[in-house]
C-alpha cells in the first residue's frame, strides 16, 4: 500500500488530526497563530498582573509617531471582514460612557471611537468584566489602550476579555489608562 499524499484516507486523517490539534489549543489557550505581537502581551501582562500598576514596559498609549488611525488598523480590518474571536491590541478614544451591565458578571461598558472619530455612530463596545478586573476611572475624551478579544456585530462589534483569566485558559486582556494596567 503506497502512503501518497494523495490518497484520500490519509488527507481525512490529516485534517481530523489538525482539527483535535486546534481544538485541544483553544481549550487551553494556546495561541497558534505565531503572533509575536500577542506574545509580548502575555509576557507583559503576566509581568504586571496587580492592577493600579504603572506599566513602565513601553508605551502605555500611542507613541507619538503612531496615529490612532495607524494603532487601531488591526481592528479596523477585524471590522471590514468580520471576523470574530481575534485578540487585538490598539489604542483610542473614549466616546461615550455607558450604564453597567449588571446581569450575571457584571461589565463595565463604553464606546471606543474608530479611525480617531468623535462620533459614537462609529465605535466599537468594550465591556470590561468588573468582577474580575477593577474599574477603569473613565471620562470622555480619555484615550487608553487596549488588549482585549473582538467579536463582530452589525453594530461594529464588542472587545471584551479585557481581564486576567482565572481559570488560565485564555489569552488575557488589560486597559491601560495613563500609565496604569487594568486587568
Amino acid at each position: 500500500m503506497s502512503k501518497s499524499k494523495n490518497n484520500p484516507k490519509a488527507k481525512l486523517l490529516r485534517i481530523a488530526l489538525s482539527i483535535c490539534i486546534l481544538l485541544i489549543a483553544g481549550y487551553f489557550g494556546v495561541d497558534l497563530t505565531n503572533n509575536s505581537k500577542s506574545e509580548q502581551s502575555t509576557k507583559e501582562q503576566s509581568t504586571n498582573r496587580n492592577a493600579q500598576s504603572p506599566d513602565t514596559s513601553s508605551n502605555a498609549i500611542a507613541s507619538p509617531t503612531v496615529s490612532l488611525a495607524e494603532s487601531q488598523s488591526d481592528l479596523a480590518t477585524l471590522i471590514r471582514s468580520e471576523q470574530s474571536g481575534t485578540m487585538t491590541e490598539f489604542s483610542a478614544r473614549v466616546v461615550k460612557l455607558l450604564e453597567d451591565d449588571n446581569d450575571g458578571s457584571r461589565h463595565q461598558r463604553f464606546l471606543l471611537a474608530v479611525d480617531n472619530s468623535r462620533s459614537p455612530s462609529n465605535s466599537v463596545l468594550v465591556a470590561h468584566n468588573i468582577d474580575l478586573a477593577p474599574r477603569v476611572p473613565l471620562e470622555e475624551g480619555d484615550i487608553i489602550r487596549i488588549y482585549g478579544q473582538y467579536e463582530w456585530n452589525d453594530r461594529g462589534g464588542v472587545i471584551h476579555w479585557t481581564h486576567h483569566d482565572p481559570g488560565g485558559r485564555h489569552a488575557e486582556g488589560w486597559i491601560e489608562l495613563d500609565g496604569t494596567r487594568y486587568d
